[in-house]
């Protein structure tokens, strides 16, 4: 005897009462989302406008940091003197060295070099926005960075003005995701525990298939909520990060390999079948799983070794990476597309069963939708596809008016990046 599903014998005011109270609760998340403090706050530092920045390096020191901060990015938008119909692309380099302060004022050499990293200078109109250093977890209360451009000559229009940003997480923000977090924590905690409940008369043998996987889908759903979250904001370390990213990562495509499992099997039943039944499942989204890893871990491990690394820079390796990750993906809807036209046969004659079924598959769908939306939006085919956090999603909403310009700032008059070198050693011979 199966252990029956409350979702068949629900009525058709129970069914609609479920569904207003989830509506409920997801517009009052996004209602908080809305009023709630921002998640980006900029802190931006203009230099002065004259013909020597061209060559020109720049000394700049980030505010006041704490953990709340989370993360650290550096960016800067060049402005030249010239029309809205002028197009220039070109490459220089760009050599910068990063140094953490700590609170008595002493300087600690970040990554122990000075890095030179080739960027891609694009205007067409108006020039697009550099990264120029991001820095993933935050070992000191105050960052140094020393920004020199180089091979800038041979632009042919002067350059009007250079216009740096410091971006980080909003504190009041953080504090807001502590506690959404523990919140879903707990909920998710007191759902699984009632479904073992709620399950404990009948032996495994007896579930079906969808009360397997939730007894798969919960545990991996109170991961998904990160219960060591808090760890950032304990220890100056990028792991507890990266295990957010795992934790992420392992559910999503549990959830993609629940959907695969469930529209097979309800033309599949009885016995299923390791090799044939479960094995492409695994395989397919296995592949999906690896590459989203993959590309996380890169790019973490990199940015250790080099704040200015980017995945743009890096880009034969990530265009094959991101194709691949297209095309398993496409796989997977034209298999979960095909088991559901399979699936319609069996439901014609299980209308009951079909009605709930394909009000289930309808929701699936707007959740696929939604999370391709959200996490890549109208670009998914651009470079906006690393498969974590990325600042250029939480700052698109971010307008020129919410920048501050603050007063810290330094010049120096620097010719190449070797000056630059030069004077880190006199610096370090003082000391």
């Amino acid at each position: 005897m199966l252990a029956p599903m409350r979702l068949y014998t629900l009525s058709k005011r129970h069914f609609v009462l479920v569904f207003v109270v989830f509506f409920l609760c997801f517009g009052l998340t996004v209602f908080i989302g809305i009023a709630g403090p921002k998640a980006i706050q900029c802190v931006g530092v203009e230099s002065p406008s004259n013909s020597s920045l061209k060559i020109q390096p720049f000394h700049l020191r980030s505010q006041s940091l704490s953990t709340y901060n989370q993360q650290l990015w550096l960016t800067c938008v060049v402005q030249l003197d010239q029309s809205d119909e002028t197009i220039i692309q070109t490459n220089f380099l760009m050599t910068v060295k990063v140094d953490g302060v700590t609170q008595d004022g002493s300087r600690t050499f970040v990554n122990n070099k000075v890095h030179n990293r080739t960027r891609t200078f694009n205007c067409a109109g108006k020039c697009a926005e550099i990264i120029v250093v991001h820095l993933g977890y935050l070992n000191y209360t105050q960052y140094a960075v020393m920004v020199g451009f180089e091979n800038l000559k041979s632009l042919k229009m002067p350059i009007k003005d250079v216009t740096f940003t410091w971006k980080t997480y909003n504190p009041a923000f953080s504090q807001v995701e502590i506690w959404f977090r523990f919140v879903f924590v707990v909920f998710t905690f007191m759902v699984t525990c009632l479904f073992a409940h709620s399950l404990r008369k009948f032996s495994m043998r007896d579930w079906g298939i969808e009360q397997k996987w939730m007894s798969i889908l919960l545990p991996l759903l109170l991961l998904y909520n990160d219960p060591f979250f808090p760890l950032s904001f304990l220890v100056n370390s990028w792991f507890p990060g990266m295990l957010d990213d795992l934790f992420q990562s392992v559910f999503l495509c549990a959830l993609l390999l629940f959907w695969l499992c469930v529209y097979h099997g309800i033309r599949v039943q009885g016995e299923r079948k390791c090799l044939t039944f479960y094995f492409p499942k695994f395989f397919i989204v296995g592949l999906l799983w690896l590459a989203s890893v993959t590309l996380g871990i890169w790019q973490t491990v990199n940015e250790l070794h080099d704040p200015t690394y980017q995945y743009k820079v890096d880009t034969g390796n990530f265009q094959g990476m991101k194709v691949f990750f297209l095309v398993v993906g496409a796989v997977y809807i034209l298999y979960l597309l095909f088991l559901i036209v399979r699936a319609c046969s069996e439901l014609r004659h299980m209308p009951y069963v079909g009605k709930h079924t394909f009000q289930q598959f309808w929701g699936v769908l707007s959740r696929i939708i939604a999370i391709l939306y959200l996490r890549f939006g109208a670009q998914v085919l651009q470079d906006n596809f690393v498969l974590k956090d990325n600042p250029a999603f939480s700052m698109l909403n971010d307008s020129d008016d919410d920048v501050i310009y603050g007063s810290d700032y330094e010049e120096m008059p620097l010719q190449n990046g070797q000056a630059i070198r030069a004077k880190y050693k006199e610096e370090t011979d003082s000391d």
